[in-house]
């Protein structure tokens, strides 16, 4: 699929290697790295939001992510989801009986535009920014947190690597979901 669109936007073929090398970067360094311009970000958000629609379904949540939000729910902890990808997406991605769990949703960020999602959910929430703390695994999700003035907990099996996650010095580290819950709980 990412193939696809980047010799549909232009963009030059890319090795694992490098792929791997990218995860450490932030969007901007990776944006230059490719020389992709700003200008076509949107366009090639867009189509990777149409591609996604269309697998949606089919996506892999990873192991234990209905469990956490189950016990989230349990321990009367708000949740919410801030993402880039169409809330459709990402409703269908989880299912109806998932989707549910979640109270707020801010979803069709700009690769820039976390922080105006963040302070809108935490606004509808109702929560201080004291009281918060965005689990992301991407850089730019410690960068929206900061930006807002949240804590931020980075888990390292999702997209950047773990070593650039840990150079960001997170409020917290998770290394499995089973970390989660408790402590954000206590």
């Amino acid at each position: 699929m990412l193939s696809g669109v980047a010799e549909e936007f232009g963009i030059r073929p890319v090795g694992e290697a490098e792929r791997q090398a990218l995860r450490a970067c932030h969007p901007r360094e990776v944006l230059r790295k490719l020389n992709v311009p700003l200008w076509k970000v949107p366009r090639i958000a867009g189509r990777l939001r149409q591609l996604k629609a269309q697998q949606a379904e089919r996506l892999q949540l990873f192991p234990g992510v209905v469990e956490l939000l189950r016990d989230l729910a349990r321990r009367g902890i708000d949740r919410a989801i801030v993402s880039s990808d169409a809330e459709a997406n990402v409703r269908r991605t989880l299912g109806p009986e998932t989707a549910a769990l979640v109270a707020h949703y801010a979803c069709g960020a700009g690769l820039f535009g976390k922080p105006p999602r963040l302070r809108g959910v935490l606004r509808r929430a109702g929560v201080r920014v004291q009281e918060a703390i965005y689990v992301g695994d991407e850089l730019r999700d410690a960068d929206a947190a900061r930006a807002v003035g949240i804590a931020f907990g980075a888990v390292t099996w999702g997209y950047a690597t773990p070593d650039a996650l840990r150079a960001l010095s997170p409020d917290r580290l998770f290394t499995s979901i089973e970390e989660i819950a408790p402590a954000i709980a206590g």
